[in-house]
């Protein structure tokens, strides 16, 4: 399976930072059916695995990181740092990068904007992890453009990552243009749970293609350069979830796709 990748820019000892477009979501994901989750994310050619401190997941995912055999340098890992842990950053990650067993994530994101105008404190302690070589990349998650330009404005630094709720009901080109003016890579979560897999233009087109309406939305995202993170404990679903290389959506498809945002 070969997914794009997007640039983050490059990482504190001067390596590039890529990341790539499809990755696995942990969320809910918890002891062994996280990890044999992750074993089979891994297993269907995932090379990108998203937790979080939140998700109470991490030391499985980095166990079954480490069991899976796949060199670490072929992962890229997301974790995320709760926003009640505001000015315990340096012990969050630190205890992040022990429980998934790595020396550095790739993107470590602020998992919600914090209460009472903490965000920019909060920002330049993970500008600071970035330069300790803690992590090769900073973003944010649930932020909107105005709390983005905020962290910019104040620091100088712009985060790499956006994560937030998405998919193609929830598609505004505005928000996508947003994004791409400031730099932002626009990652989106929860793809199916936001979209109607039934709607007649998914399933239209899944069966032109001859993949399920799940696929259909996957590389809908992929052909947009939204990096996307699909979760499910089910082998096969995963599998599948992974087989989108061998299809491309039409401009006429992509269009159709992108009309169901405006109902």
């Amino acid at each position: 399976m070969t997914i794009p990748a997007l640039p983050l820019g490059k990482a504190a000892d001067g390596t590039p930072v890529e990341m790539p477009l499809l990755g696995f979501g942990t969320w809910q994901l918890r002891g062994e059916s996280a990890y044999q989750a992750v074993r089979d994310a891994l297993e269907a050619g995932y090379r990108h695995l998203d937790t979080a401190t939140m998700y109470g997941n991490e030391a499985e995912v980095g166990r079954a990181l480490k069991d899976s055999g796949v060199p670490r340098d072929e992962v890229f890992i997301t974790t995320k740092l709760p926003p009640e842990r505001a000015g315990k950053e340096r012990r969050t990650i630190e205890a992040s990068l022990r429980d998934l067993g790595v020396e550095a994530v790739d993107l470590w994101l602020i998992h919600w904007p914090p209460h009472r105008g903490r965000s920019v404190k909060v920002w330049q302690a993970f500008i600071e992890a970035r330069e300790a070589g803690l992590t090769r990349a900073v973003g944010v998650s649930n932020y909107d453009n105005g709390q983005i330009d905020e962290l910019t404005a104040e620091t100088g630094q712009t985060p790499a990552v956006n994560q937030i709720r998405f998919g193609p009901a929830l598609y505004d080109p505005a928000v996508l243009a947003a994004h791409r003016e400031r730099g932002v890579v626009l990652e989106g979560y929860s793809p199916f749970k936001t979209t109607n897999l039934h709607d007649p233009a998914l399933t239209r087109i899944a069966a032109a293609h001859g993949v399920d309406p799940a696929r259909v939305v996957l590389r809908w995202h992929i052909q947009h350069e939204i990096v996307v993170i699909p979760k499910s404990k089910t082998p096969e679903r995963i599998a599948r979830n992974a087989d989108i290389t061998n299809f491309v959506l039409t401009d006429e498809e992509m269009r159709a796709i992108d009309a169901l945002g405006r109902r």
